[in-house]
């Protein structure tokens, strides 16, 4: 996992600074782990990581389709948690899980103060081909393939 070394410590505290915030990291909009706070296991970052992207890109998507704009936050309740995706520099994202309990208020004005602070050192630059294109970009697929 390619993680900015530099981002740790500022999730770390966000984790122990926040009550209820269990796990923070940052993500590319691709859902690339850059940064983790250091209680989260290499394998639920990823995990994470992919869900947050795709919640992300969906709302984005809708913002797009009914001209509402931008996407500021994207929040998920769980009967145990709360998930928070928020856009945290060119090309990256914030994500925070909390417990149930946690003040909603609270995290995201805490997310929000992160991104203003450092948001600048969260981007990552956008990756150029190294891969397929998804299905129904600019390619066919048959039943062969």
């Amino acid at each position: 996992m390619a993680q900015n070394a530099g981002l740790g410590w500022l999730l770390d505290d966000l984790t122990k600074r926040v009550e209820h915030i269990r796990h923070a990291l940052v993500l590319s909009n691709d859902g690339l782990v850059t940064g983790a706070s250091s209680d989260l296991e290499r394998a639920d970052a990823e995990h994470l990581a992919a869900v947050s992207s795709a919640l992300h890109s969906l709302a984005k998507g809708s913002g797009r389709h009914f001209g509402a704009g931008g996407v500021r936050q994207t929040m998920v309740e769980f009967d145990g948690a709360v998930l928070f995706v928020t856009a945290a520099g060119d090309g990256s994202c914030l994500c925070v899980l909390t417990t149930a309990e946690a003040d909603i208020g609270q995290v995201a004005y805490e997310m929000t103060l992160l991104v203003n602070r450092v948001g600048e050192h969260l981007g990552v630059e956008i990756r150029q081909g190294g891969g397929p294109a998804p299905i129904g970009v600019d390619t066919v697929r048959t039943p062969s393939d």
